[in-house]
């Protein structure tokens, strides 16, 4: 499955990638996100592995980040394993005037076992679940003004 998102972030490029490059921001404004464990590579950059562990329902859902690429401001994109499902993100961030940012998402999952056809029920759920977040990054970086 592939979609794309993108959302317009009224603050300039610079700010957002600052913003969006702070591993400790990443719990300002990822939804459920209890840990974010640094495990092999050079923090941030290609190749770099983390673990993040998430609240979910009852439970809890853990992945594992690779970093793939790292062209920032342009570019960031990574991969996101967890249990019976893999993400492929692109994240594209553009100068749209001044003081305005478009962040483009470009995803793909792929899943294993029964999660390839709970995920075809489950479909919209996706980009739903994608714009959820980057509104909330959106909203955390227009509070943090400049």
């Amino acid at each position: 499955m592939k979609y794309t998102c993108e959302i317009v972030i009224e603050s300039p490029r610079q700010r957002v990638i600052e913003l969006f490059d702070s591993t400790d921001n990443l719990f300002k404004w990822m939804d459920g996100l209890m840990s974010f464990e640094h495990l092999e590579g050079e923090p941030g950059q290609p190749g770099a592995k983390s673990r993040l562990v998430f609240k979910r329902g009852n439970g809890e859902l853990e992945m594992i980040e690779t970093v793939a690429i790292r062209d920032l401001p342009d570019v960031f994109a990574g991969s996101y394993e967890a249990d019976h499902a893999w993400n492929g993100m692109v994240n594209r961030f553009v100068e749209d005037g001044a003081d305005r940012t478009r962040w483009i998402t470009e995803n793909e999952f792929k899943f294993t076992g029964i999660w390839r056809f709970v995920s075809l029920v489950l479909r919209p759920m996706f980009p739903k679940q994608t714009m959820k977040s980057m509104r909330a990054f959106k909203e955390f970086v227009e509070a943090e003004g400049e």
